[in-house]
């Protein structure tokens, strides 16, 4: 974690500001790298996959709505433990702790490329519950 001191505080006393250099506002494609090994060979190839992929590629662009719903990235605010711990140390977490197995992630990753695919041909976004 970084720390900033504000020196130029209202009451004059060296208020220090913190912030977490890791932290977005939804989860960062530089992230997904650092998720390849955490699980079996299945997800390990759709990560390389997606490495593989431009940013703004559906099957990408799935990936990351994948990852935003598994972290809980709506519901991430500035303050919040998973805000200060960071998004690299978040996703990681989230993916390591998933109850289900590879091929569940993959099924979840298929419904998200469904919705992209939806989002960019009709215009419907998918839903963010």
């Amino acid at each position: 974690m970084s720390a900033v001191s504000d020196q130029s505080s209202a009451h004059g006393g060296g208020a220090v500001l913190l912030y977490q250099s890791d932290s977005e506002v939804l989860f960062p494609p530089r992230v997904i790298a650092s998720l390849a090994h955490l699980r079996g060979d299945v997800w390990q190839a759709l990560v390389a996959y997606i490495l593989n992929c431009r940013e703004n590629d559906p099957d990408a662009l799935a990936f990351d709505l994948l990852m935003i719903r598994l972290n809980s990235c709506l519901t991430c605010h500035p303050g919040s433990y998973r805000s200060v711990r960071g998004c690299t140390f978040c996703a990681r977490q989230a993916v390591r702790r998933f109850k289900g197995a590879d091929d569940d992630l993959i099924r979840q990753w298929d419904q998200a490329r469904g919705e992209v695919l939806r989002w960019l041909t009709a215009g419907e976004p998918p839903p963010m519950d």
